[in-house]
């Protein structure tokens, strides 16, 4: 608005309002000096009021904008600010004003270090947790037998000769789990820890001799066509001392008076 107006006042050609006293009678007034002046004349006055304007206006631009935007001004040669600054210095334990502002202020320097995604619920949720771990299990290797002929025994006899004892196989599985199921089972090591005790039978091959004595009598009565009592008058030809008990018949005629007991 201020410069507008200094336009248009510039604008307007000079006025000469002339003497302050009337010209004499029948003299008309002379003319000012813009009228007096050459066309070209007028035509640089002309430009050197435009040209005027326009600077005025810019200067007063400029200052109205630095007013209006709060443009700090230079500040002057030799003033307080450009003297150089003396150090503060601090007791000892007391934090000087540029520490404390320092340690108020929060780093602004970037971190080199990539920033952490925290993970969704969702996904979190989403995810299965899988672990594998080891189990040892213990497995039991069944003995042997084995059998062995024995002459001194009688023919169907069977005599351990050595007991068995079973022996031990350790076994290692890896094992993976998902949210706590079983999902795999890998063996990755057997090892005998323990070696099986073969047990021994001893089978007998000796086979039963055929008896001398008669089953009939209790005690050892020979079989024989005829046999008599030792010391009687019999004539044999085989002889047996008493007392002999009679279990069966008594096919020899040996208990005489039948007591059930023969050669008394």
């Amino acid at each position: 608005m201020f410069a507008t107006t200094l336009i248009a006042v510039t604008m307007q050609p000079p006025q000469n309002p002339g003497p302050s006293y009337p010209p004499p009678p029948g003299q008309q007034p002379r003319p000012n000096w813009f009228r007096r002046t050459t066309p070209a004349g007028r035509a640089a006055v002309i430009l050197g009021s435009v040209t005027l304007s326009i600077l005025l206006l810019c200067c007063t631009g400029t200052a109205i904008v630095s007013a209006l935007t709060g443009e700090p001004k230079p500040t002057q040669a030799g003033t307080a600010a450009e003297q150089p600054q003396q150090p503060i210095l601090a007791t000892p334990g007391e934090p000087t004003e540029e520490a404390s502002s320092s340690a108020a202020a929060p780093s602004t320097v970037p971190s080199s270090a990539p920033p952490s995604v925290a993970p969704s619920a969702s996904s979190a949720a989403a995810a299965p947790v899988v672990q594998v771990t080891t189990v040892t299990e213990r497995a039991t290797i069944r003995y042997g037998e084995r059998t062995v002929m024995d002459s001194s025994l009688a023919q169907g006899k069977r005599v351990v000769r050595t007991k068995g004892v079973n022996g031990v196989r350790t076994l290692t599985y890896e094992v993976t789990t998902t949210d706590g199921v079983t999902t795999g089972r890998k063996l990755v090591k057997s090892a005998v820890t323990k070696q099986p005790v073969t047990q021994v039978v001893a089978v007998g091959t000796k086979k039963p001799q055929a008896s001398k004595c008669d089953p009939n009598y209790s005690g050892c009565v020979p079989i024989a066509s005829d046999v008599d009592c030792a010391g009687g008058s019999g004539n044999g030809p085989a002889y047996v001392s008493g007392p002999i008990k009679v279990i069966g018949d008594d096919i020899y005629d040996l208990d005489r008076d039948g007591d059930g007991t023969a050669c008394d």
